[in-house]
């Protein structure tokens, strides 16, 4: 009996010796470094509008405003796109097709609004659908305000620029757009309805000359003035 334990117990040691080796606990350095590869670089995926706010906008506006601290230069903060359809109660596809193509400008589901308040002469009454909204924040935002500036608004018919006057006196500026066409992810041939948009970019400027200059320098053509080309 004493014999048989001898032969057999090599032989359950064995199969042991690759497991340990497989883990990274033997000698084999090659095996340990693919386990503690890293991660992707974390630079990826940066939109083109973020990285020249950081490397080139924010040094100009602290020399241009006299800013000592690089935290008080103006940022976006989020943009809102708002659609109102007041003829959304008589016809609900025209509320579907607007939110369809909101999702598709954005690349966001956008958000259904009511009616706060009922209102006999238009027929409404309180928690009907109204509109649809999508509000964009870091880089979605970004990436918006980069083919809004450089694809859509080229689009526009006998485009001369955005007024300058378009300000709420905190920083905040809006535009309106008649036309859902300008965005290129519009197929001219599913659109039943042509309808308009306001577009509504936060910053967190407490003043309009800071929120005008910002705007300036990402591109946003104002009227009169020569836009800047973001490289």
């Amino acid at each position: 009996m004493a014999e048989t334990k001898q032969e057999t117990t090599p032989e359950a040691k064995q199969p042991k010796a690759p497991r340990a080796e497989g883990k990274g606990k033997g000698k084999d350095k090659s095996s340990s470094t693919l386990v503690l590869d890293p991660a992707p670089k974390p630079v990826d995926g940066v939109p083109r509008l973020k990285t020249f706010f950081d490397q080139t906008i924010r040094p100009k506006l602290m020399k241009e405003f006299g800013l000592t601290n690089p935290h008080q230069v103006p940022h976006l903060v989020k943009i809102v796109l708002n659609v109102g359809l007041g003829e959304a109660n008589k016809n609900p596809k025209l509320l579907d097709a607007a939110i369809e193509e909101l999702a598709l400008i954005t690349g966001q589901k956008p958000v259904t609004r009511r009616a706060k308040k009922a209102i006999a002469n238009f027929g409404l009454r309180a928690g009907m659908p109204v509109g649809a909204s999508v509000t964009l924040r870091n880089a979605r935002m970004y990436e918006f305000l980069d083919r809004f500036v450089n694809v859509a608004l080229p689009r526009v018919r006998d485009f001369r620029g955005l007024p300058s006057k378009c300000f709420d006196g905190r920083g905040n500026l809006t535009v309106g757009i008649k036309e859902q066409l300008i965005f290129p992810e519009i197929d001219f041939d599913k659109v039943e309805n042509i309808h308009g948009m306001d577009i509504t970019v936060v910053t967190s400027a407490d003043r309009d000359d800071l929120a005008f200059a910002l705007m300036r320098e990402f591109g946003w053509p104002f009227r009169g003035e020569q836009p800047v080309k973001v490289a």
